[in-house]
C-alpha cells in the first residue's frame, strides 16, 4: 500500500509487479467506477491474474473514494482525468501503456486517451462510453436519484436483501459521498470532449458489455466514432459484468493484451485461480 500526495490530493495507490520477477510483458492502468467501486473490484477480480502474467498493474482509488481522500468539491470529469495525468506523471511509469477502465473509469480512461494519444496502446471499456451530452444528461439522472434514495433506510434494506450486506456498507459509504462532497452537481457540469476530440483516440478499443445492459445499444455508435473500435458482449449480463463475470472479464483482457503485442507469460487458468475467492464488489456508471 502507498500514498503519493497528486497536487494536493492524497491518493492511495497499490502497484502489482509481475511475480516472476522479470521485465513486465506489459503495462495496465485499472480505474475504477463511481460511488460503490474502489480499486478493490480489481484486487480482488483481475490485478493478481494480470500479475501473473508477467504484467506490471497499477490500480489507484480515485478521489473521494477508498482510501484516497474525500475532498468536499471538486469532482468534474477533468479532475479525475488530471488525477491519472498527473499519478502517471509521479510514479514515472514507463509508457507506453494499456488502460482497463470499468463504468465511469473507462470515461476517464477515454479522456486521458484523449490527452496523451502516444501513450495509450490500447484501452478496454468495461460497460463504459466516453463523455457526452447524453452521457452527462444521464449522470445527473443517475446521481440525483441516488442522492435522494440511498440515505433511505428502507432502500439499504432492499439492498442487503437484494445483493448482501458487504453491498449495503458499500451503498452506505455511496450515500456518505454524495451527502459530503459536490459530485453529484460537478459531474454532470464536466467540461466535455468533442466529437473532434474522441476522433483522437486512435488506439485499439475494446468494449464489453452485458447483453442486457442499456448501454450495448451504443455499439454501433463507438464502433462508427472510434476508428480502432470493436465491441464484445457477455451473454445474460447487465452492468455488473466485472464483478459477475470476473473469469469471463480476465481472459477477454488476457486475449486482449496478447492481441496488441504484450507476450504474456505464467500458469494456466486453473493454477491461477485455484483456491482463490472474491469478495463481490460494485459500481455505478
Amino acid at each position: 500500500m502507498a500514498f503519493l500526495e497528486l497536487d494536493g490530493l492524497r491518493c492511495h495507490v497499490q502497484r502489482l509487479a509481475p511475480r516472476d520477477g522479470r521485465p513486465p510483458a506489459a503495462t495496465v492502468v485499472l480505474v475504477h467506477g463511481l460511488l460503490t467501486d474502489s480499486l478493490a473490484s480489481y484486487y480482488f477480480t483481475l490485478a493478481p491474474a494480470l500479475a501473473a502474467a508477467g504484467v506490471d498493474v497499477l490500480m489507484y482509488d480515485q478521489r473521494g473514494h477508498g482510501r484516497s481522500a474525500r475532498p468536499q468539491t471538486g469532482y468534474r470529469l477533468e479532475h479525475f482525468v488530471d488525477d491519472l495525468d498527473i499519478l502517471l506523471d509521479r510514479l514515472q511509469l514507463p509508457g507506453p501503456f494499456h488502460l482497463l477502465g470499468n463504468s465511469f473509469g473507462g470515461t476517464v480512461a477515454f479522456g486521458l486517451a484523449a490527452r496523451r494519444p502516444e501513450e495509450v496502446l490500447s484501452i478496454l471499456a468495461i460497460e463504459s462510453e466516453p463523455a457526452t451530452p447524453v452521457w452527462a444528461a444521464k449522470l445527473d439522472r443517475m446521481l440525483r436519484r441516488a442522492e435522494e434514495q440511498l440515505p433511505r433506510e428502507e432502500t439499504l434494506a432492499w439492498v442487503s436483501e437484494q445483493h448482501g450486506s458487504h453491498t449495503a456498507r458499500l451503498a452506505r459509504s455511496a450515500a456518505r459521498l454524495l451527502a459530503e462532497t459536490s459530485l453529484a452537481r460537478d459531474i454532470p457540469a464536466s467540461r466535455l470532449p468533442t466529437e473532434a476530440e474522441l476522433r483522437t483516440i486512435r488506439c485499439p478499443v475494446l468494449a464489453v458489455y452485458g447483453t442486457e445492459s442499456d448501454l450495448a445499444d451504443q455499439a454501433a455508435w463507438l464502433d462508427t466514432l472510434l476508428p480502432s473500435c470493436r465491441s464484445t458482449f457477455v451473454p445474460g449480463q447487465e452492468h455488473s459484468v466485472l464483478v459477475e463475470t470476473p473469469d469471463v472479464v480476465r481472459e477477454l483482457t488476457l486475449s486482449w493484451l496478447r492481441q496488441n503485442g504484450a507476450e504474456l507469460r505464467g500458469p494456466t487458468t486453473d493454477e491461477r485461480y485455484a483456491g482463490r475467492s472474491a469478495e463481490p464488489q460494485g459500481s455505478v456508471r
